[in-house]
């Protein structure tokens, strides 16, 4: 039997809402779990540039939690090395990639302190966010120094849509562990960070600032490159504010 006009709106709107209500249920009831979500994989990557990944996926979430807890603190500077002063802002909140679009000198920059075990006063790594692009979409990461604020201690890269195979692979363990060693400062005290290399298969044992390449990547790979060099000099002011005249030449 065929409806009237009158019913077939009535009928569609009472659907409307009751649907509009099931979904807005359905995002209160999730989206705690979906910020928790985010939460962890974002303290996961950051633990992931002082531990393995091996040690990391080895926990429970709960575990990450507690070690992170007990191993990281956390400030927020701003280009001048100066730490923010604000209850409102912390390295946790902070926003790397909406900031991205920014003036360098408008931005906030998180630093993320790890400690050794049981000791909060022993710091043993500095901990950077890194953001930037590549070949097709945002890449990002999270680079640890040493103390001696030159020395590589590991670093986390991942990114949005990068291509299988090729770019993607700044994702592997293998590719990151590339970088642990190598030196950001040079002898002279200046700035150069490290440069991923274009092609594969070379030795760079004896280059400070210097790893292999990726088969086929070298637009990603050049993206890698800009984001350590752009985010090392965002960050210079505070870590020649942490180094020390030994640790590396002219600071």
């Amino acid at each position: 039997m065929q409806q009237s006009n009158t019913y077939v709106i009535v009928f569609s709107a009472v659907l409307t809402i009751i649907l509009g209500l099931l979904l807005s249920g359905t995002s209160q009831v999730l989206g705690p779990m979906q910020q928790e979500a985010i939460a962890l994989d974002k303290k996961k990557q950051i633990l992931g540039a002082v531990i393995s990944s091996a040690e990391i996926d080895a926990m429970t979430p709960e575990q990450v939690n507690e070690f992170y807890a007990n191993r990281i603190s956390s400030t927020v500077v701003d280009i001048n090395g100066k730490e923010i002063a604000s209850a409102e802002i912390t390295a946790e909140k902070v926003d790397i990639a909406k900031l991205y679009k920014k003036p360098a000198e408008e931005r906030q920059y998180p630093v993320f302190i790890f400690h050794a075990e049981g000791n909060l006063d022993e710091v043993e790594s500095y901990i950077f966010p890194l953001y930037g692009a590549g070949l097709w979409d945002a890449i990002w990461g999270y680079l640890a120094l040493e103390t001696d604020m030159n020395t590589v201690g590991g670093i986390t890269l991942a990114h949005a849509g990068e291509t299988p195979g090729l770019g993607a692979r700044i994702t592997e363990t293998g590719v990151q562990q590339r970088y642990v060693g190598k030196k950001v400062f040079d002898d002279s005290g200046d700035l150069v960070a490290v440069q991923m290399m274009k092609g594969e298969g070379k030795d760079y044992t004896g280059e400070e600032h210097k790893v292999d390449g990726m088969s086929g990547a070298t637009i990603t790979a050049n993206g890698v490159n800009n984001m350590l060099k752009s985010y090392l000099s965002h960050y210079e002011a505070f870590i020649r504010s942490k180094s020390s005249s030994q640790a590396v030449a002219g600071l």
